[in-house]
């Protein structure tokens, strides 16, 4: 899709088997070591010894609000990536949007311990520009939330205490074991902490318990935390919380110099978005750019909402979905994914890591649940390193889940709410396949596309289903 003037790596040695499987005809590569064989290469040295001439600040001149700053390709959850334009004025207008919202922040410049990556909008522009704009410090986390990286994320917060704390549910969910296990990584992690933010997915409100309860433990009172609601087509805040909340799934209200339409569709209110923070379009795709906005110029992004307290708009909205996500059962009734999902992690905890809602076109609603493998282990009395595959034949595991669903079905009888049958899986999602983002959100579409043949045994009589009351 982008076709670059220049390709850097720090080391061509490790890139060489990439390079050379590319087009890379008039494209400059740069290296700081290690020229690949076989292909030409600048040695970033010789760039940095390159005197500047008048051409530079000409060019810095010609930057304006509404140049294009980055390209960053969305992440992919509900369909394939498209090449999103950034421009200036974009990520300028929500950083200023973010420091009326959390005026805070510019009195104690923000200290993170991040790992979200820069080519997604979350780590790239929210965080990164945050600390461009404040004058914070940014300690890079070479962890991630997988298994054996989550350890490297672990060791960089006994380090630094960081005073704002941004990660997504699947990395809370990761850590929460960590710190409950430690009283001295939880005391240090807290100490320092004016905020604790997630998003990019909704938040189990059994991991928001969780962390309320360590904060209590750490500092004798619950620490902030909050949220926040937007796309990588609008770099990425739309809305915001700047006021207290006590519960998962509040998404705040629009920020500074946005506007969000509420339209009705399919049973739910989708958010519509128009401010400077939107993106003019997708690069190379004029025709998915005009099937973006509506005829009033608002940016369909694809998401549900509604508002916490229909009496008093001033308590916030609260995320419903992903309307592209949803689907009917063949009652006709509407099936909200991304509202289900969340409740049944909570409902299945601590066995569930993940969760994918199927039925589409049938008469009942199924999982195909990803295992919390510490959660199982720890369920069944085995060790911690049990293959999956164990965990998910065990019968202790099988019966908790089936308790857990059952007590949530008796709150939850209609039939496009209640969970009929579970099948547990014993391979984890697979990143390659896009199954599950770098932000670690599971791709519900992929997963039920890739694994056609599980969804089929999920509805059939195949004893590896698990049926709930």
């Amino acid at each position: 899709m982008i076709r670059p003037r220049i390709v850097f790596a720090a080391d061509g040695a490790p890139f060489a088997p990439a390079l050379g499987a590319l087009d890379l005809a008039g494209v400059e590569i740069v290296v700081t070591r290690n020229a690949p064989d076989g292909l030409a290469a600048t040695d970033f040295a010789s760039l940095t010894a390159t005197a500047p001439t008048d051409a530079v600040d000409a060019a810095l001149a010609r930057v304006g609000p509404d140049t294009l700053a980055k390209i960053l390709l969305t992440s992919g959850s509900t369909g394939l990536p498209k090449g999103v334009i950034n421009t200036h004025r974009m990520m300028c207008s929500n950083q200023q949007a973010i420091v009326q919202i959390w005026p805070f922040i510019t009195r104690r410049p923000p200290l993170l311990v991040d790992w979200l990556p820069w080519h997604h909008t979350f780590g790239g522009n929210h965080n990164f520009n945050l600390i461009l704009r404040n004058g914070g410090t940014l300690y890079i986390d070479a962890g991630k939330p997988a298994p054996g990286l989550v350890e490297q994320t672990v060791a960089n917060l006994r380090e630094v205490a960081p005073t704002l704390y941004f990660n997504v549910p699947r990395g809370f969910d990761m850590i929460l074991p960590h710190l409950e296990q430690d009283d001295a990584l939880r005391d240090h992690f807290f100490s320092n902490l004016d905020m604790i933010f997630y998003a990019a997915a909704a938040l189990p409100q059994t991991l928001w318990q969780r962390l309320e309860a360590l904060s209590v433990a750490a500092r004798g009172e619950k620490i902030v935390m909050t949220s926040a609601w937007g796309a990588t087509e609008t770099a990425p805040l739309v809305t915001g919380v700047h006021f207290p909340i006590d519960r998962a799934g509040v998404i705040g209200l629009p920020v500074p110099g946005t506007e969000l339409k509420m339209v009705p569709n399919g049973g739910k209110l989708e958010m519509r978005v128009r401010g400077p923070n939107v993106t003019p379009g997708y690069f190379k795709r004029e025709d998915l750019a005009r099937e973006a906005f509506d005829e009033d110029g608002f940016y369909k992004i694809g998401d549900a909402g509604k508002l916490a307290d229909p009496d008093d708009p001033a308590k916030g909205i609260v995320f419903d979905g992903r309307v592209a996500e949803d689907f009917k059962l063949l009652t006709g009734s509407w099936v909200s994914v991304g509202t289900l999902r969340v409740a049944v992690i909570g409902a299945g905890a601590p066995l569930i890591q993940d969760a994918v809602v199927a039925g589409h076109d049938r008469d009942e609603v199924g999982l195909l649940v990803f295992p919390d493998a510490a959660g199982a282990a720890r369920v069944a009395g085995l060790d911690a390193r049990t293959p999956l595959s164990e965990l998910a034949a065990n019968d202790k595991v099988r019966a908790a889940l089936r308790r857990g669903l059952a007590a949530y079905n008796a709150k939850h009888p209609g039939s496009s709410t209640r969970i009929a049958r579970l099948l547990l899986l014993s391979e984890p999602p697979d990143s390659d396949a896009n199954e599950i983002t770098d932000k670690g959100y599971i791709n519900q579409r992929a997963v039920l596309e890739r694994r056609g043949d599980l969804v089929e045994m999920l509805f059939s009589d195949d004893a590896r289903a698990i049926l709930i009351d």
